[in-house]
């Protein structure tokens, strides 16, 4: 394998997460990591340059605002994909669980400096 459990129970994983905004690394399926995280309150403006990133909701809602763009509600089962290079702020109100799909090589803020940043080595728990 590729270092990670064969099967991951990705609601148990989301719920053994006790730190907002900090994801966990979960599986990697060819050049694209798939992550865990949990959600409360704002994140931070930024943007990936080079990537495209998939939202997937858990449990709760999440809303992704957009600076040229309506934002998008995103009730749990749905799934959105941020274009890249397009500037967006996850926020959410309660508690929201989801999951990431994103290339290796994507940094977490983008192309923004955040104390909320969190390198990979972070995001795979090391």
């Amino acid at each position: 394998m590729n270092g990670f459990p064969a099967i991951v129970d990705l609601l148990a994983a989301a719920g053994d997460l006790t730190a907002y905004w900090s994801p966990r690394i979960v599986a990697r399926v060819n050049d694209q990591y798939v992550k865990v995280a949990k959600l409360k309150g704002s994140f931070v403006w930024h943007a990936h340059e080079d990537e495209d990133e998939l939202f997937h909701v858990l449990r709760g809602t999440l809303r992704i605002e957009y600076r040229d763009r309506p934002a998008v509600e995103l009730p749990a089962g749905a799934i959105h994909v941020v274009p890249r290079g397009v500037q967006h702020n996850p926020v959410a109100t309660e508690e929201c669980w989801i999951v990431l799909v994103e290339p290796v090589g994507t940094r977490h803020t983008g192309d923004t400096s955040s104390p909320l940043s969190k390198t990979v080595a972070e995001q795979l728990g090391r």
